[in-house]
């Protein structure tokens, strides 16, 4: 079985800690002033770092499955293994998406090593009972001990701390066992973001993030300052939508260098369809 036992999990917790001290990553990597999507970047005080370039695995189709997942096993294998191959230590997946199952393939049969990715996926429940048996099922679907990130998916009312409170206490609970490393949201008004930003129970915030104000909660000017006063605060940051869903991919290249220069997105995940799209967004982080 591809698992990590708990005594690794501590271990690597550690490392990475010393990592961020060190301006190290987790891996081994030095850090460089030269940014590239393989640069490995701590998430905030988590002690949690994942390269810059993520992959995504969400990418709208409906129903219980992406677009990526609709391609079928070997189109998604055979993009995991290329993503991988080119360096990229962060799989951003959902329990709605029907990705957990070709990730564990992936580090069953290789290329992934578990021990040298950042795993993030993301429960809709609204229920700590549901919570907890969601984080139950997920390490059995990814056949893994812990994972490193777990989100409150797609948060949209302002007043979610207060309402989820015993959701997040779960959370908080399965952190504290080592189920879970870190815990969070994303997000999908500006009100949730800012309550998000000013939540100490957030370790790490997935937001919406383009200069284009394309699928995201307000325009660049309103986000901006929500995200650098998260980051300021010691949150991860994960920057989604640098693609718009698809609709900007004309302007990824400017939409990428938007999210670097801003200095408070600590990684991005994107979504591919086709590996050329990874080697592409590989392209337009160097040229950034």
């Amino acid at each position: 079985m591809n698992r990590i036992n708990r005594r690794g999990f501590m271990r690597q917790t550690a490392g990475a800690a010393a990592a961020v001290a060190l301006g190290k990553s987790a891996i081994g990597q030095e850090s460089t002033a030269k940014l590239t999507g393989t640069t490995i970047r701590a998430l905030g005080k988590t002690g949690i770092s994942c390269s810059l370039l993520g992959m995504g695995t969400g990418m709208k189709a409906g129903g219980k499955q992406s677009a990526l997942t609709r391609k079928g096993r070997d189109a998604f294998l055979s993009l995991v293994a290329h993503a991988y191959e080119r360096g990229v230590r962060y799989f951003d997946m959902a329990d709605s998406y029907g990705a957990h199952p070709y990730l564990k393939e992936s580090m069953k049969n290789g290329p992934v090593e578990r021990d040298k990715v950042m795993l993030l996926t993301k429960t809709g429940a609204k229920d700590p009972v549901l919570i907890r048996a969601d984080l139950e099922r997920f390490r059995k679907e990814l056949d893994t001990d812990y994972v490193d990130v777990v989100l409150m998916h797609c948060m949209t009312d302002p007043a979610w701390p207060e309402k989820l409170r015993p959701c997040m206490d779960a959370m908080e609970e399965a952190k504290q066992k080592g189920i879970i490393r870190a815990h969070g949201v994303s997000c999908h008004s500006l009100g949730a973001l800012k309550s998000a930003a000013d939540s100490d129970w957030v370790d790490i915030l997935l937001a919406r993030i383009n200069p284009f104000g394309v699928k995201m909660d307000a325009p660049a000017e309103q986000v901006v300052p929500v995200i650098r006063k998260a980051h300021e605060a010691g949150k991860g940051i994960l920057g989604m939508k640098i693609a718009g869903e698809g609709q900007i991919v004309d302007k990824l290249a400017q939409s990428i260098a938007f999210a670097l220069k801003l200095g408070t997105v600590d990684a991005m995940p994107i979504g591919f369809l086709e590996p050329t799209e990874v080697d592409q967004a590989f392209a337009h982080i160097e040229a950034a």
